[in-house]
Order: C-alpha cells, then structure tokens, then sequence
C-alpha cells in the first residue's frame, strides 16, 4: 500500500532512497577531484587514471538494466539493501587498495553494486508513494541528486587535502549506514513481480564483454601497443557486440533493439551518446588539468564546477516544462551548441591561470546541459508509448553511463594524450587537454546538428512506432 510523502514512512522511503543513490552519484564526482593526488599515491599513469572511472562505468552501465529487473522480480527492499551493502563493502576496499590494478577491480564492484542501487532506489519512491504526492517525491530526489553531484568536488578536495583520497571512499560507509537504517525502519516489503520471461543474463554478458574488449583497447593500446592484449581485447569486444546485437533483436531482450526503429527515439539516443561522451572526457582531463596543469589545489580544482551545478539545478525545470510543451529539437540544439562553446571557453586555462579563468566555461556548460537534458529526457520518453516508459528510461541511462565511459577511454587518445607518464607533464597536459576539449566540441557540435535535424519539433500524439 502507498503511503503519502508527509507521513513518517513517506518520509523514510525518500530518506532511503536519496541517500542510498546520492552515494552512487556522490562517488562519480567526489573520485575525479581526487584522481591526481590517487595517480601519485599508487604511481598511476593517464591508462590507470582512465581505469579508475571506467571500471566503476563498466559494470554500471553493462549491468543497470539488469539491477532494476532483479529488483522487481526478488523484491526492492532486500535488493535495494544488497546493493547498499555492496557499495558500501566495494568503498572499503577501493580505500584499502595497494595498487591502481587493485583499485580498478574494487571500483567495478562497486559498479557493480551501483547496477543494482540506482535503479531500485527511484523505484522505491515510484512503487511506495501515493501517487499524488509521486511527482513532488521524484522532484526532491532530483533536485537532492543534484546537490550531491555538486558538493562532491567540494567535499571531495577538502578531504584530499586534509585527511588523504582513500577518505573519499571511506565517505560511504555513514552513508550506507543510514540508508540501511532507514529501509529496515521505513521501506516496507513488497511482493516480487512473478515474471514468464527469464531475465536477460545472456545479453547482459555479451553486453560487458563488449564494452570491457573495446574499453580495454582503447585505454591499453595506445599507452602500451597495439600487439597482444590490447589486440586481442578489440577482437573480442567487436565478436561479443555482434553477439549482443543478435541477442537484443527478440522483443524479451533486456534492450529491445526495436525500440531504436523509431527515428525520434534513435535520434535523441544518438544526442546523449554524444553530449555525455564529451562530458565524461571533459569532466575527467578538467580535474587533471587544474591540478597539475595549472598547480590548484583540490579545494579550489572542486569549485570550478559549483556555478555549472548550481545554473542547472535553477534551471532545468524550467527547461523540461519548455521541452514538454514544445518538444525536445530547439532546446536540445541550443544548449548542445551552448555546451560546444562551454569547451572553447576552456581553452583559456593554462598553467598561471586562476580558478577564475574556469568560470565563463563552468556557467555555459551549466546553461547549455541546463537546455539540452531535461528536454532530452522527455523526447525519449515522449518517443515511445507510457507502457515502454520504464524500459526507454533505463537504455537512455545505460546508453548516458556507456558514452561517459567510451569518452574517457576514447578522447584522451584521440587528442594524443594516452602515453605512459604523460598526466605528469604540465606541458604536455595543457597541450593535450586543449585538443581533448575542442574534440568535445566537436561532439557537442554534431548533438546540435543530430538534434535540429532528427528530433521532433512538437509533442508527440498517438501511439509511438518501432514496437
């Protein structure tokens, strides 16, 4: 039985579930303030900094379809505990790591955990709130999600600076604690979801074996050689991938491919691939870049990014009631072309520069993501029917973690930054970074084009296709 946000248990649900997800989305940003004080820590070069985030992205975005399916079928509350527990086991051991090989393979735990955390967690406020208050609940745990992300460098640098990076890890564990305390306490049990189809855990496999072949390639290959492993990872990423496309073709797939037969849902997936491949690369070599680039320390590296949070969290309402009126193409397109000109602008860093010199770029990534995601996240649910809700939601949030991941393995290199040693060396640092970012430009360039010509104008009406 639902329960109204206002009573005690209402209250405890939402409890339960903003800060069981807030550690997942905490983690990400807290980890990459904290990258360049880790990569001295453990000796780590630009292929092991890679690992550190897209070991954590890996198993997150290979396995988060899955994490919400186990959710319903074995019930949200002991598998929304499993995965806070998970997490909060994996965080000791990344804090514990002796090297960044031991830290990667903790991180994709806690990826791990993370797949099965997320996606419980927002189902617990959409299953165990009434529905009249449902919307008011969904806008506080996004609207709390935000601050988190924003806080994250914020809290992230003054602990690299005061207590040493393994703190950040080490973060989670009073957080767990009060998120298991308040889903014993307030989350009631519900009743699994009895389902004919078995879960997908071919797709799934074929799905992680893919990204993690490519991903390997990508990061290994151009700072060790293209010969042995790295080759052998490309081969084996591209076998699995057909495979996973084979699979994905019958209506019970955990990622149905029909769904992409609708141009408006293909298009707006295309848009996030490309928007949050420049994010993830940008919001990865930024951190770096401040730090040994320019000589910041991690406290002044994390505020760089407060205005662009802060823009977002003011105004990404507004833009997702301009995106449901009016559809998703003009908003998406402005602020993708918004987000290209965030990236010039920070082409102006350089080693001597203040932190200041990020602010023009940090209030321009805000405005552009401010117009571009919230509509975007409306175009993929408009593009399919309220029955395909929950699944179009779930690949559009694995296809955002999948170009995140693709964008810190792929960009580095392509800007001639993936060589042994090569983080270390303002020089080479600054003159890589600054070709990474107008990479990222690129690619927010070809979302505004993709968005202007293939997202829909208007409101959708009418059943959608590709079903």
């Amino acid at each position: 039985m639902s329960v109204r946000l206002a009573s005690p248990r209402g209250r405890g649900v939402l409890l339960a579930s903003i800060v069981g997800s807030g550690m997942a989305f905490l983690d990400s940003t807290v980890v990459n303030v904290a990258l360049p004080a880790l990569g001295r820590a453990l000796g780590a070069d630009l292929a092991g900094l890679q690992w550190t985030l897209d070991a954590y992205l890996l198993t997150l975005c290979a396995f988060l379809l899955t994490g919400g399916s186990l959710g319903d079928r074995l019930g949200r509350k002991p598998m929304f505990q499993l995965g806070v527990a998970g997490f909060a086991a994996a965080s000791v051991l990344c804090a514990l790591a002796p090297s960044v090989l031991t830290l990667s393979l903790a991180r994709a735990l806690q990826g791990l955990a993370a797949a099965l955390l997320v996606p419980v967690s927002l189902a617990l406020v959409h299953a165990e709130i009434d529905e009249s208050d449902r919307g008011a609940a969904l806008g506080i745990w996004t609207g709390l999600s935000g601050v988190t992300s924003a806080i994250g460098p914020l809290v992230g640098g003054w602990l690299v600076e005061t207590v040493g990076w393994r703190a950040i890890f080490l973060l989670n564990l009073p957080l767990a604690a009060l998120a298991l305390w308040a889903a014993r306490r307030y989350v009631p049990d519900s009743t699994p979801v009895r389902e004919n189809r078995p879960l997908d855990l071919r797709g799934a496999a074929a799905g992680a074996l893919a990204v993690a072949g490519v991903t390997f390639a990508l990061i290994e290959g151009p700072a060790h050689g293209w010969t042995g492993l790295p080759m052998l990872a490309a081969l084996l990423g591209v076998a699995a991938l057909l495979v996973f496309l084979r699979l994905e073709r019958r209506p019970d797939a955990m990622m149905p491919l029909s769904l992409f037969r609708d141009p408006a849902f293909a298009a707006t997936n295309a848009v996030t691939l490309l928007l949050y491949a420049a994010l993830g690369c940008a919001l990865f070599l930024l951190m770096l870049e401040l730090q040994l680039g320019l000589g910041l320390p991690p406290v002044s590296a994390g505020l760089t990014l407060l205005p662009a949070t802060i823009v977002m969290l003011a105004l990404s309402p507004l833009a997702g009631r301009w995106g449901q009126a009016n559809g998703g193409r003009w908003p998406m397109t402005l602020g993708a072309l918004i987000a290209a000109l965030a990236f010039l602008a920070f082409r102006m860093l350089a080693p001597g520069a203040r932190w200041t010199t990020a602010l023009p770029g940090a209030l321009l990534l805000g405005l552009g993501l401010s117009l571009a995601v919230a509509p975007l996240t409306v175009a993929v649910l408009d593009a399919v029917g309220p029955e395909r809700a929950g699944i179009a939601s779930g690949v559009n949030n694995a296809i955002a973690r999948l170009a995140g991941l693709l964008g810190v393995a792929a960009v580095p290199w392509a800007a001639g930054l993936s060589r042994p040693g090569a983080q270390l060396d303002p020089v080479r640092l600054t003159e890589g970074f600054q070709r990474a970012v107008l990479l990222c430009a690129a690619l927010c360039l070809a979302a505004a084009v993709a968005s202007a010509v293939w997202v829909p104008s208007g409101h959708r009406s009418g059943p959608a296709r590709g079903g």
